[in-house]
């Protein structure tokens, strides 16, 4: 029996995605999950993709989020 834990998380659905300025439709870059997870908390970085040039305020909070989503894509369905 497979055990689903993750669908028990009450997760925010496409709250990095909206921090981020980035549409639910496209995928988040990983280049920019890593740059937010090297960052302290209160740097600016830019988002250098084609996605859009903005500049985001790295938070705690945006931190934590990042590195959840970058963790969520290795899991294997």
């Amino acid at each position: 029996m497979v055990i689903k834990w993750i669908q028990k998380l009450h997760l925010k659905r496409g709250v990095l995605h909206k921090q981020l300025g980035i549409s639910q439709e496209k995928k988040i870059p990983v280049s920019l999950l890593n740059k937010i997870i090297a960052a302290k908390p209160g740097d600016m970085i830019t988002n250098p993709s084609k996605l859009g040039k903005k500049r985001i305020k790295v938070t705690r909070v945006l931190e934590k989020r990042a590195n959840l989503a970058k963790n969520l894509k290795n899991i294997k369905n």
